[in-house]
C-alpha cells in the first residue's frame, strides 16, 4: 500500500498526527477510517472533522483500483478526479474523455479503455461503501 504523504488531500498538520498514530499507509487509513465510529474516533485523535477523514478515505480508495498507482493518482488529479466519489459521479464517456485529455496534458499514455472501464466500474462500487 502505498504511503498516506501520496494523498494530497491531508494537510501537513494532519500528516504528521496521523503518523504519531502509527498511520503510515493507505491501507492502514483505510482500515481505521471504515466506518463512522472509527471516522469520528480518529477525526478526534487527529483533531480533524469526520468530514476530513471521509474526504482522505475517498482519495485513499483510488489506490485499491486495479493497477493504480502514483502515476494514474497524477494522472486522474490533472483531470480534477481527487477521490472514488469524484469518479463515481461522472459517466462512462465523461470520465474515459476526462482522462484522456489530462493525459494529453501531461504528454503521456492514457489508460486503455479497458482500465478505465475497470477502474469506472470499481469506483462506483467502492463510492458505495
Amino acid at each position: 500500500m502505498p504511503p498516506i504523504t501520496e494523498l494530497t488531500r491531508i494537510e501537513p498538520a494532519h500528516l504528521a498526527r496521523l503518523e504519531a498514530q502509527g498511520i503510515f499507509t493507505t491501507g492502514l487509513l483505510l482500515e481505521v477510517s471504515e466506518t463512522p465510529t472509527r471516522r469520528q474516533y480518529l477525526a478526534d485523535q487527529v483533531d480533524a472533522t469526520p468530514n476530513d477523514v471521509l474526504e482522505w478515505r475517498d482519495e485513499a480508495l483510488l489506490f485499491n483500483l486495479a493497477g493504480f498507482g502514483s502515476a494514474e493518482h497524477d494522472l486522474l488529479l490533472q483531470a480534477g478526479i481527487e477521490g472514488v466519489r469524484d469518479v463515481a459521479a461522472l459517466d462512462l464517456e465523461t470520465f474515459r474523455e476526462r482522462v484522456r485529455q489530462a493525459a494529453r496534458e501531461l504528454k503521456v499514455e492514457p489508460p486503455d479503455e479497458l482500465t478505465l472501464d475497470g477502474w469506472w466500474e470499481q469506483a462506483r462500487t467502492l463510492a458505495g461503501e
